[in-house]
């Protein structure tokens, strides 16, 4: 067993894979802060549309 964790230590593979996990969970969290503010946007928009631009029926 201990020679397993000590191979486990030296290895690279295992930080490599951490670094690309935490690259992905940045991306990941920027992309849905970009979706989150364009959803916001949008919302606002439409409702711009319907109050003002559709007409009103009677």
């Amino acid at each position: 067993m201990r020679h397993f964790f000590a191979q486990l230590a030296k290895s690279k593979r295992g930080a490599t894979a951490i670094e690309y996990g935490l690259i992905v969970a940045l991306v990941a969290i920027a992309c849905m802060t970009a979706i989150n503010s364009v959803a916001g946007n949008t919302i606002s928009m439409w409702g711009y549309v319907k109050t003002n631009i559709v007409p009103k029926e009677e």
